[in-house]
């Protein structure tokens, strides 16, 4: 059927190279579907800190004006 002999080396060949580009594809598709960029991660974490930072500021307030405050619910 095919009287080459080249046949069987590309072949060869050409399995593992096809299986490497599509295991990183599906990888590179895993990360882009499933998680956040490191900008997005960092502006999240910033953003965070600066919440946890301006809740402390109030509770330093209230703990000033309204002593007791955080034992009447």
């Amino acid at each position: 059927m095919f009287n080459s002999p080249f046949i069987v080396p590309v072949v060869a060949l050409m399995i593992p190279i096809v299986s490497i580009v599509m295991k990183h594809l599906t990888k590179w598709r895993e990360l882009r579907a499933g998680g956040l960029s490191e900008g997005a991660a960092g502006e999240l974490t910033s953003r965070a800190e600066r919440l946890e930072d301006r809740v402390a500021q109030l509770e330093r307030i209230l703990d000033a004006e309204a002593p007791g405050w955080r034992l009447k619910h």
